[in-house]
């Protein structure tokens, strides 16, 4: 028997779940500012670093559509207090790492008790609040997940400078003893008189897709793509798993996702754009971070407060979306939105080294701003004219879209980085020979000399290959910008 909260209970409640959500969140993004502190300790190689973030992502993907299955069939109280046990003993085990694989695997377990942390918390949060203020609530768990992103560089950055890197995963500790602590006291139990059914089979191929594939981009360079029995593995099980997941939709009469999610025009079409906009936020965090510390020589703690303009655009302009009357068409908020971000990343092509921090806070102050303005107006186009029914199926989806855009996001640049860093640095040191005034001598200079060149060619060539980045991150957002001028006008009643 669960005794009842006292007075102010609810709010408590409300607190924690809030909490929760922006947990899941900050630990998305908490290790971007440590990378140079984890990578010397943990001897990680370049084309690692990335794994940090896929890795908790993908298994939060994983997770995250059975969380309503398991919450029905184990009960919703079972279900968090087990979630947030394994998240804190991936947090320990993260904390505890000695190696890149030991690392990698604790982040697998960690982002996968994630996935069902936001949904949940969420679910609570609409049971405690009255229903002309589910649309305030979700907007409020939107705006604190991704203020959690957007606040973990700084977070990360000043801990682990002045703490160690193992000091950004301890600090989540005690939230998460909080949360578990009043989820444990005061929230009743709650699950489905009968057990929902849940597609397995659909599941297992869509997941079976999306691991294959990220494993495929993630492994590809250091494996030299196909010239790899495991990369051939890998792209034969997310073929299989997409196939399978596609045969299944136009067969299968129940699956856990509706047909008519893909009837509607709106919500396909947003959904697009969302993968968009989330291949451009995180990896945005994950090439800004690694330019300004290793390639700019910025300390990690300044890293960090770098990145606080870009999360602090990115809520409050979030919030004032929500606050837009809903007589103006949120499809002008899609389209400045979209514009913003544009705009930003192509300010982003003019970083330099000779530059200060100027630019980059403007650049991610206007990014942040534009998928502020962005997502909260496009949630609003993605159910404004889709059946109510398919709502809590189309919601996962939408989620999916851009946590998936996320983690192809960052594999993807980090594929183009490395493959460009190696192509620039042969074009550059390719004019390096005695036969030109700049470069006189260096065919006879002494063996330190040379590393000396060779570390400022490199330089420049990562400089080079990052900023090309950047141009990968626009040009994903140019393609998805003409989807805006197809979305339909709302539907009165789904306003």
């Amino acid at each position: 028997m669960i005794p009842t909260p006292p007075s102010g209970g609810q709010r408590v409640l409300a607190i924690a779940a809030f909490l929760a959500i922006y947990m899941q969140g900050v630990n998305i993004s908490i290790p971007n500012a440590a990378l140079p502190h984890m990578q010397g300790t943990l001897s990680m190689a370049d084309d690692e670093i990335g794994w940090i973030f896929t890795a908790y992502v993908t298994a939060s993907l994983v997770t995250l559509p059975l969380t309503r299955w398991l919450a029905g069939r184990f009960g919703r109280r079972a279900v968090l207090l087990g979630s947030l046990l394994l998240f804190s003993l991936g947090l320990v085990l993260d904390a505890q790492a000695g190696t890149c694989g030991q690392l990698i695997l604790a982040r697998v377990l960690q982002g996968a008790a994630s996935g069902p942390l936001g949904p949940l918390a969420l679910a609570i949060l609409l049971d405690l609040t009255p229903l002309a203020h589910h649309a305030r609530v979700g907007l409020a768990s939107t705006a604190c997940a991704l203020f959690g992103i957007s606040s973990g560089p700084p977070i990360g950055g000043w801990l682990s400078e002045y703490h160690g890197w193992p000091s950004i995963f301890h600090a989540s500790l005690p939230l998460a003893g909080f949360v578990f602590l009043v989820m444990a006291l005061w929230l009743p139990e709650k699950r489905a008189q009968q057990s929902p059914p849940f597609d397995f089979f659909g599941l297992a191929a869509f997941s079976l897709g999306i691991v294959g594939l990220q494993l495929l981009l993630d492994r590809g360079e250091r494996l030299e793509w196909f010239a790899s029995p495991e990369i051939w593995a890998e792209a034969a099980a997310a073929a299989l798993g997409f196939s399978l997941f596609i045969i299944h939709i136009l067969t299968a009469r129940a699956h856990f996702l509706d047909k008519a999610l893909f009837r509607d025009r709106n919500f396909v079409l947003s959904t697009l754009i969302a993968f968009a906009a989330g291949f451009v936020l995180l990896p945005t965090l994950a090439l800004t971070s690694p330019m300004l510390e290793e390639l700019f020589a910025y300390p990690v703690d300044t890293t960090g407060y770098m990145a606080v303009p870009r999360g602090v655009a990115l809520v409050g302009m979030l919030i004032l979306a929500g606050r837009v009357p809903a007589r103006i068409d949120s499809r002008a908020l899609v389209v400045g939105g979209t514009a913003l971000v544009v705009y930003a990343n192509w300010r982003m092509l003019g970083y330099s080294p000779a530059m200060d921090w100027w630019p980059v806070v403007l650049a991610g102050t206007l990014q942040g701003a534009g998928l502020g303005l962005l997502l909260p107006a496009l949630g609003r186009v993605a159910f404004s004219t889709l059946d109510r029914a398919a709502h809590p199926e189309g919601a996962v989806l939408f989620n999916l879209s851009r946590l998936y855009g996320s983690t192809i996001g960052i594999a993807v640049v980090q594929i183009f980085f490395y493959g460009n860093t190696q192509a620039m640095h042969l074009a550059l040191a390719r004019n390096l020979t005695p036969y030109r005034a700049a470069a006189h001598g260096v065919a006879s200079a002494p063996g330190p000399a040379l590393a000396l060149i060779n570390e400022l060619v490199t330089g420049q060539a990562a400089t080079v290959a990052i900023i090309g980045q950047f141009k990968i991150l626009m040009l994903v957002m140019l393609a998805a910008a003409p989807l805006t001028l197809f979305l339909r006008a709302p539907r009165p009643g789904n306003r």
